[in-house]
C-alpha cells in the first residue's frame, strides 16, 4: 500500500508488545532527537533521528519488507518519516498509537538513556551472575603497592585515550577473550576490567570467568566515573595496546570460546548455509566482530565491521529489528563465539559463520573501510568551495550547516550558522547548505526548495507573480559538504558558533569524555541500578543469563 498522509496505519502499543513477546520481526523507531530520545522510550525502540534518516535506513533495515513503526514527538514527524520510508521502498510502516505516551499510559516502561537493552542486560548479568568487582579506592591501594594486577580497559581505544586507570591497557570487550591470557599469563595475577561505567566491565569480566580463566578477574566498580568521584586522577593519552596471539594461543582461545557459545544457545552456519537461509523472508544481519584495523585488511563481502564488544554494548544502533537474525563472522580466536553467546543470552538467534573446529572460514575478501548503503540524493545545485568563498567575502551568501551539532563544534565553513535539518524554513537570498560529506544537505536542500515552491502556491492567489518571485531564495549545496571545504585548504572554525536551534541533535553521555560533572555522573550510576527492576516490570526481554 502507498504510504500517504491520510492512509498510514497505526500499531498499538499491546501489537507491539506481541511482536516482541512472540520474537517476531518488528523495528520500532524513535524518529526524534537522540537528546530526546534519551529522555526515554521503549526498551527495544531505536534512535533514528527524522533528520539522518537516509543516511541510515538500508543499511539498520536491511530488508524492506519488514514491519516498522515509527512515532516521534507528535503525529507529524512520525508521518514525515512513514513517509520517507515508504518512498525508499518499505510499505510495511505504521505509526505507534499515542507514541511515548500512549506506551506508558498502556503499562510501558519508559527507559532513559541510550543502548538500554545492552546496559540492562549488564546490570541483569551482575545480578544473576554474581560478577566480583572492587571499588576506585580498593584498586587505587592495590595499584599503589604494586600487587600483582593487571588493569584493561574494555572500551574502544579512542575512548580509552581520552582517558584511563592508570597503568591501563587498551583491549576493547571484543578483545578481552583472546587477549587477556597474554597480559597476565600468571594465574596468581588478578584481572581488573574497566569501562567508562559500569557495562562493558561487567560483561568483559563475566566474559573471562565464563571462558574459565585460572585468575581472579574482578570489574572495577563504576569505571572511570567511579575512579571520578572517588577525587582520584585520571591518565589521558595513553597508548598501550594488547599485543598479537600466536595462532595456536588463538586455537585454544576459541576452543574454549565454542564451549561458552554452545552453552549459550548460539548456533553455526557455514557459508553455504548462510546463502539458503537468505531468501528474503527474514532480516538477516551480518557483522565482522574484529578489529577494525582488520576488517580494513580484508573482510568477507557483505559484512559490516561491528567489533564484538560494541556489538553488545550497542544492539540497538547495530541491530534494530528485533527477532532478526544475526550472522557473526571471526577467526581462529574465538571472538565470533564469545560475542555470540552473549547475544544468545540477550535473546538473539545469532550464528556464527563456522567452517569447523580449528579452520578458519575461506571465501573472497574485500579490503577498505565499509562503505554504507545510502539511497542517492535528490538533484540539487552545487556550489564549489571557491564560489562559496567568494560569496562569503562578498556577504552575499548565507551557509547553514546541518550536520551532527558536535562535528559543526569541531571545526565549520567560518561564519556558517547551525541547524538541524528538520527545522530549515525557506528565507530570502543565497543559502547555502552542508553536512560533514554533503549527502544530508542535499535533502535539505530539496526540502527547502519543496517548501518554498508550496509557500508560493499558497500565497498565488493574494499577491503577484513578481511578488512571489522576489520572496524566493536560491538554496545550494556546497559541493563535498564541509570536508571538501577542508580538502581545498580552506580553513575550518572551531567553536559554539551560531545555534539557529537547541542542539538535542545528539545526547551528551556523563561517561564520555571529561566535562560531566559528578552530579550527572552519579544519577547516571543511580539509573543503572535501577534497571534490573525496569526490566522485570517490562518483561519483553527474553534475556536468559549463563550461571
Amino acid at each position: 500500500m502507498e504510504i500517504t498522509a491520510e492512509t498510514i496505519p497505526e500499531t498499538t502499543p499491546a501489537a507491539v508488545r506481541r511482536a516482541l513477546l512472540d520474537r517476531a520481526e518488528i523495528a520500532l523507531l524513535d524518529v526524534r532527537p537522540e537528546a530526546r530520545f534519551a529522555g526515554g522510550h521503549p526498551l527495544f525502540a531505536a534512535s533514528f533521528p527524522l533528520g539522518r534518516l537516509e543516511a541510515d535506513v538500508f543499511d539498520r533495515l536491511p530488508r524492506r519488507s519488514v514491519p516498522v513503526v515509527v512515532y516521534g514527538d507528535g503525529p507529524a514527524d512520525a508521518a514525515a518519516a512513514a513517509r520517507r520510508l515508504g518512498q525508499l521502498g518499505y510499505p510495511r510502516v505504521s505509526l505507534l498509537a499515542g507514541g511515548p505516551d500512549g506506551w506508558a499510559a498502556a503499562g510501558g516502561e519508559l527507559f532513559r538513556d541510550v543502548n538500554a537493552p545492552s546496559k540492562a542486560f549488564g546490570e541483569l548479568v551482575e545480578a544473576t551472575a554474581g560478577t566480583p568487582a572492587v571499588d576506585a579506592r580498593e584498586l587505587r591501594e592495590l595499584l599503589d603497592r604494586r600487587a600483582d594486577i593487571v588493569v584493561l580497559d574494555a572500551r574502544r581505544f579512542e575512548e580509552y585515550q581520552t582517558m584511563s586507570i592508570p597503568t591501563a591497557t587498551s583491549v576493547p570487550g571484543g578483545e578481552l577473550g583472546l587477549r587477556a591470557s597474554a597480559l597476565a599469563p600468571d594465574p596468581a595475577t588478578t584481572v581488573v576490567v574497566n569501562c567508562a561505567g559500569r557495562t562493558r566491565s561487567i560483561i568483559g569480566t563475566q566474559t573471562l570467568i565464563n571462558k574459565g580463566v585460572p585468575n581472579r578477574v574482578v570489574a572495577l566498580r563504576n569505571g572511570t566515573m567511579g575512579w571520578t568521584l572517588a577525587g582520584l586522577t585520571l591518565d589521558h593519552g595513553q597508548q598501550r595496546r594488547a599485543p598479537e596471539i600466536p595462532a595456536a594461543a588463538a586455537r585454544r582461545e576459541q576452543a574454549a570460546a565454542r564451549a561458552v557459545a554452545d552453552r549459550a544457545g548460539a548456533g553455526r552456519v557455514t557459508a553455504a548455509g548462510l546463502a539458503a537461509l537468505d531468501d528474503g523472508t527474514r532480516t538477516i544481519y551480518r557483522f565482522d566482530v574484529r578489529t577494525p584495523e582488520e576488517y580494513t585488511a580484508g573482510h568477507r563481502p557483505g559484512f559490516r565491521p561491528a567489533p564484538g564488544g560494541q556489538l553488545v554494548q550497542e544492539t540497538d544502533w547495530f541491530a534494530p529489528v528485533r527477532g532478526a537474525l544475526i550472522v557473526l563472522a571471526g577467526d581462529y580466536g574465538g571472538r565470533a563465539e564469545m560475542t555470540a553467546s552473549w547475544l544468545a543470552q540477550m535473546g538473539w538467534n545469532v550464528r556464527v559463520l563456522d567452517a569447523g573446529p580449528g579452520r578458519a572460514v575461506t571465501g573472497p575478501a574485500e579490503t577498505g573501510e565499509w562503505s554504507p548503503s545510502r539511497p542517492s540524493p535528490p538533484p540539487v545545485p552545487l556550489a564549489s568551495p571557491a564560489l562559496v568563498d567568494d560569496w562569503l567575502r562578498a556577504g552575499q551568501a548565507r551557509v547553514i550547516d546541518v550536520g551532527p551539532s558536535p562535528r559543526y563544534r569541531a571545526g565549520h565553513v567560518p561564519g556558517a550558522a547551525w541547524s538541524p535539518r528538520e527545522d530549515l524554513r525557506p528565507q530570502p537570498g543565497r543559502l547555502v547548505l552542508t553536512s560533514p560529506d554533503g549527502y544530508l544537505a542535499a535533502f535539505a536542500a530539496a526540502e527547502v526548495a519543496a517548501a518554498e515552491v508550496a509557500a508560493a502556491e499558497v500565497t498565488a492567489a493574494e499577491v503577484t507573480a513578481a511578488e512571489v518571485t522576489g520572496a524566493g531564495g536560491d538554496v545550494r549545496v556546497l559541493d563535498g559538504g564541509t570536508d571538501g571545504w577542508a580538502r581545498s585548504g580552506r580553513p575550518l572554525q572551531p567553536g559554539p558558533g551560531e545555534l539557529l536551534s537547541p542542539d538535542v541533535d545528539v545526547y551528551r553521555r556523563p561517561y564520555e569524555g571529561t566535562g560531566a560533572g559528578p552530579e550527572a555522573m552519579q544519577a547516571y550510576l543511580d539509573w543503572e541500578y535501577g534497571l534490573v527492576a525496569q526490566l522485570e516490570r517490562d518483561g519483553t526481554h527474553h534475556f536468559n543469563v549463563l550461571t
